[in-house]
């Protein structure tokens, strides 16, 4: 029995002219991609709507002032147990809350800004988990004070370009797949010297560059943190699974229907003896086989997806005026601070220098720069998870290196915002501010101001410190011979 396969209309197909031949293949198939293409578009804009309406009718943000007591000694594990307990923010939702009512999962900014060199750690959460916020600082650091704050990005323009005020931005991405971890804040730490000065603080680059800022000059540092659930760690192991060269396992449908084709084939061809039976091999290496390189991505990997997780992402900005403005400084020591976690073996963190840097190059330069530079400021002050670059995997490790209250036997930053200790409780007879001013809170606080008034006190314990230091010096012998 012959089998005829009639190729006329392949032939009459090819002998088209160009446009044509475009135009019979959008009528038949091109039309496929691009209604494809026009509803995943169409679902993206409609999530994003009910998602805004969703947030705007439940979910309210405030900022948290975080002051860490003087004298801190805990080391960046106790920031490691607070994004431990931030875990307990992430919720599951269904498909149906989802994509008909718009739910999704609040995110969390942990940041570090300095206002004028004046330096203070921030959270701004969802009001709903503002109890789990505390606790978790509370847990770890009991004489520190927790106060709200107004927000900061009110003290300068939002909108570029601007006469008085310039601005540089840029998210800061994982170079390589997020499986592989960046060097952990346990491998600063050296046995030598006394023991409170055996953990070199990575913070103190920054916390130095943050205090060295003059007058009109601001630098906000933010962490989004999204938590998720455990899906990723199915990832992690197929980076392993490359590692030890082994094959990859098909689950799609097409995939099946090929590997059944080859067996099918390999079955017909050994029956008819063309080709010899053989098997292929799937075991992959041994970790007795690997190099040392290998092994150590292995272990890294495998430590990583043994720990909770979260997505998030970096991004970074610098505004001051113009006649202040020193860009270089600041951002070349921003990337060296973020340069101390490369392992360059694992991974390790880069400016995103391709969609959100506030830099350009070749056509149409000056209007691609002020996009840039508006963009990422509006996803700074939304605090925005989505707009930029996806967020990456990051283990609770990996975010407390990044961001966590320096060791003060380390960091030598007078201008950071410091708890002065443990205060006594109050009585509980002692009226309530509530009580005279009409529900006003006590506790809201605008940044600017509270840097005004704790800086001052700072530089004049300073000068004390310095005075007594310098009539503490013991005067020159009578006798000592002059030059």
């Amino acid at each position: 029995m012959e089998i005829v396969i009639d190729t006329t209309r392949l032939v009459e197909f090819s002998q088209l002219p160009i446009d044509q031949m475009l135009w019979v293949f959008f009528i038949n198939v091109g039309w496929i991609f691009l209604a494809s293409g026009f509803l995943y578009g169409t679902l993206l804009i409609y999530k994003m709507r009910i998602s805004s309406q969703w947030a705007a009718k439940n979910l309210k943000y405030i900022i948290l002032a975080v002051d860490v007591p003087k004298g801190n000694e805990q080391s960046p594990k106790a920031v490691e147990n607070m994004f431990t307990y931030l875990g307990g923010a992430h919720g599951s939702i269904n498909f149906f809350e989802k994509w008909f009512e718009g739910k999704f999962q609040p995110s969390f900014s942990y940041e570090i800004v300095s206002l004028e060199g004046y330096t203070q750690f921030l959270i701004r959460t969802p009001v709903e988990y503002r109890n789990l916020i505390e606790t978790s600082i509370y847990s770890q650091y009991p004489d520190a004070e927790i106060s709200e704050v107004d927000d900061y990005v009110d003290t300068v323009p939002h909108t570029f370009p601007d006469e008085e005020y310039d601005i540089w931005g840029s998210e800061f991405i994982q170079s390589k797949d997020w499986s592989y971890p960046i060097k952990m804040y346990r491998e600063f730490e050296h046995t030598m010297g006394p023991s409170e000065t055996q953990f070199k603080d990575p913070m103190a680059s920054l916390m130095d560059l943050c205090g060295s800022l003059r007058e009109g000059e601001q630098f906000w540092f933010q962490l989004i943190v999204i938590p998720t659930g455990f899906d990723w760690i199915a990832q992690t192991d197929k980076a392993v699974e490359k590692i030890l060269g082994k094959k990859k396992s098909s689950t799609g449908f097409f995939s099946k229907a090929l590997e059944w084709l080859g067996v099918l084939s390999e079955m017909i061809f050994s029956i008819w003896g063309d080709i010899e039976d053989k098997k292929s091999d799937d075991k992959g290496m041994s970790m007795v086989e690997l190099s040392p390189k290998q092994h150590k991505q292995v272990e890294a990997i495998q430590a990583k997806s043994s720990k909770l997780a979260f997505e998030a992402k970096i991004r970074v900005i610098y505004v001051a005026r113009r006649e202040v403005m020193n860009r270089s400084k600041v951002t070349s020591g921003f990337v060296g601070y973020i340069k101390q976690f490369a392992s360059l073996d694992l991974n390790n963190l880069k400016p995103d220098t391709t969609s959100t840097m506030t830099k350009t190059a070749y056509f149409n330069k000056d209007k691609r720069l002020i996009r840039k530079k508006n963009a990422i400021m509006t996803n700074y002050i939304n605090r925005d998870d989505y707009s930029g670059r996806a967020p990456g995997i990051y283990d609770i490790e990996e975010l407390a290196t990044l961001w966590h209250f320096p060791l003060e036997a380390n960091v030598k930053s007078p201008l950071v915002q410091k708890a002065p200790g443990r205060k006594a409780d109050a009585p509980s007879s002692l009226p309530m501010v509530d009580d005279f001013i009409g529900g006003t809170s006590p506790e809201l606080f605008n940044l600017e101001v509270l840097r005004r008034e704790r800086q001052q006190p700072e530089k004049n314990d300073e000068a004390e410190q310095r005075n007594s230091h310098n009539d503490s010096k013991a005067s020159a012998p009578e006798n000592l011979p002059f030059a």
